[in-house]
């Protein structure tokens, strides 16, 4: 009888760590299991990145925290978010949130598989949860999110065991969405 891992890691487990520093460029990662090593950046995943900060900003113009969201199928938009907390009066309404929702409906579907979510920022601990449970097969984000960051800054989403894989890209575009963040909280003082 052959032997099979445990289920949900198909191998030997481990927390792959990004190496440098953030503000050199994108840092790629699997969240739970390496397989195939790191991707490669590609023109389309930089697009859609632009796409999502773009959506950050109109929440900087509505007065939220600048965070964007954009969800992708072959490099085909989905669905797009920013932040609407004050706007509704709801603390779920991240913009990753709001994407994945707004994805979800538009496949008829609450499993976005084979989908990639981009977002400005790391995305928080209760977005990472939605990620998971919406089975989206890579997630990029700019700069890390130190005080609430969900995949590698407060909790390292690799080591919850959790069952589903995501391939995490940091660092993309992390200047941009780091200067609007910055820009938009200086301008609160």
């Amino acid at each position: 009888m052959e032997r099979r891992p445990p289920v949900g890691t198909r191998g030997a487990q481990r927390r792959a760590r990004p190496t440098g520093n953030l503000r050199d460029g994108p840092h790629h990662y699997d969240a739970t299991v390496t397989q195939d090593g790191g991707q490669e950046i590609t023109d389309q995943d930089l697009i859609l990145m632009r796409a999502a900060l773009a959506e950050a900003q109109q929440a900087a113009s509505a007065g939220e925290v600048p965070i964007g969201a954009v969800v992708a199928r072959d490099g085909e938009v989905l669905a797009t978010g920013r932040n609407r907390v004050l706007e509704t009066g709801d603390p779920t309404a991240h913009a990753e949130m709001l994407a994945i929702r707004a994805a979800a409906e538009r496949v008829g579907n609450y499993r976005l598989t084979g989908c990639d979510l981009y977002a400005t920022v790391e995305p928080c601990l209760m977005c990472a949860g939605a990620l998971v449970h919406a089975r989206i097969r890579r997630l990029l984000y700019g700069p890390p999110e130190p005080k609430f960051g969900g995949v590698e800054s407060k909790v390292a989403l690799g080591e919850l065991g959790l069952p589903h894989r995501l391939t995490v890209v940091s660092g993309v575009l992390a200047d941009e969405g780091r200067e609007l963040l910055q820009k938009f909280f200086r301008d609160r003082r």
